[in-house]
């Protein structure tokens, strides 16, 4: 099944293992491939902005995706997910239904739920921010 993109000027996406970047105009792509991991670069995270354990979880799984190899990162990602588990037990149906699609082989809705873990960590954030403004927990891990 073929995918269409549109690339705004500048933007990079990652088809495969490669990343491909835009020249100063729009442009539309029709990709068409089996199980070819595409990431846009507003979906991409580099270990730099990972810097939240749902941002470290999301890395995780972007680095299953885009691997040949999946399975080498499983260990820093259950390591992950024990962490924040333990520390927010209410983030397990989020984690579960990661976990579900990691086993199940669909990495591109892992990365869909592990967005989810995301939003949720900044709205505990938010909360506790509201509840505490004294201590104004950051983004930063």
């Amino acid at each position: 099944m073929a995918l269409k993109v549109e690339l705004r000027p500048h933007e990079r996406i990652i088809v495969g293992n490669c990343v491909i970047t835009n020249t100063d105009q729009r442009a539309r792509l029709l990709i068409d491939g089996d199980n070819v991991p595409i990431l846009r670069e507003r979906d991409i995270l580099t270990p730099e902005t990972a810097d939240t354990p749902a941002k470290l979880v999301y890395l995780a799984v972007q680095l299953m995706y885009i691997s040949p190899d999946p399975q080498t990162q499983h260990g820093t990602y259950f390591n992950l997910v024990r962490d924040i588990v333990t520390a927010v037990p209410s983030s397990w149906p989020i984690i579960e239904a990661i976990n579900n699609n990691i086993l199940n082989g669909d990495l591109y809705r892992a990365l869909k739920d592990a967005r989810k873990l995301i939003a949720y960590e900044e709205k505990l954030r938010d909360q506790y921010n509201a509840a505490h403004p004294e201590a104004d927990v950051s983004t930063a891990a």
